[in-house]
């Protein structure tokens, strides 16, 4: 007996929970001190990446946001953490994946080139200096991500590992 197809529920599609996706990458220098760049249009230190735009991976949003902000070619590398983000109007909550990018040469660094519409400057960054330089949640992100190298990716919520994770 032939399955019959039925129609979507469009209203019911339109009521599901719709949330924003980034895409960051660690990126080390061989003494382990982890790339932060400066955005041009905010007071914050992050580290690369950006926003997933629409029918692309988290994978290639960071891969993409690394050409494009550092003129570096990068894969993301193992999965460290994805965080989720409550919301913080006007943002939804969101998911926020960070991979692993390994260790950059020397000459890659200094091939890195910023774009000057998105950064103005970069550091490298010891790793227990990260809360110094980032904000609170970001630096909970990260240090987890940095601290998930060579062990497996971990769930956050808001920057801090759950039972789940």
């Amino acid at each position: 007996m032939a399955e019959t197809q039925t129609e979507p529920d469009l209203s019911y599609i339109a009521s599901v929970t719709r949330v924003r996706a980034a895409g960051g990458i660690v990126l080390r220098d061989e003494a382990g001190r982890v790339l932060v760049v400066h955005p041009t249009y905010k007071d914050a230190w992050e580290i690369p990446g950006g926003l997933v735009e629409p029918d692309e991976s988290p994978a290639h949003a960071c891969a993409r946001e690394v050409k494009e902000e550092l003129a570096l070619s990068v894969s993301a590398g193992p999965l460290l953490c994805v965080d989720w983000v409550p919301a913080s109007p006007p943002w939804d909550g969101g998911l926020m994946f960070v991979f692993d990018g390994g260790v950059l040469t020397a000459n890659q660094i200094a091939a890195i080139r910023l774009c000057p519409d998105e950064l103005d400057r970069f550091e490298f960054i010891e790793p227990e200096r990260l809360d110094e330089v980032l904000i609170p949640p970001m630096a909970r992100r990260v240090t987890a991500a940095v601290a998930a190298i060579g062990r497996g990716g971990v769930y956050l919520e808001d920057g801090v590992a759950t039972s789940n994770g």
